[in-house]
């Protein structure tokens, strides 16, 4: 493989990582808050876009899965 592939592999799997990382946050952060279960203080990499694009997209999940919870 040429070294332009492999860093090419290595920043995908950075910028999955740290997207993954922000859901996570993201979804923890919308369960715990939306459901009442507790406040909490994300200190994120806030200066990455994947970091925020996947906290994003977490926290919607978790308010949903909040409410689905909520249903039952």
């Amino acid at each position: 493989r040429s070294t332009q592939s492999r860093s090419s592999a290595a920043s995908d799997v950075y910028k999955r990582q740290t997207f993954e990382s922000g859901y996570d946050d993201g979804y923890a952060e919308g369960f715990n808050t939306q459901c009442e279960v507790s406040k909490i203080s994300i200190y994120g990499h806030w200066d990455s876009d994947e970091y925020s694009k996947g906290y994003k997209v977490g926290r919607k999940d978790g308010v949903r899965a909040c409410e689905l919870y909520q249903e039952k």
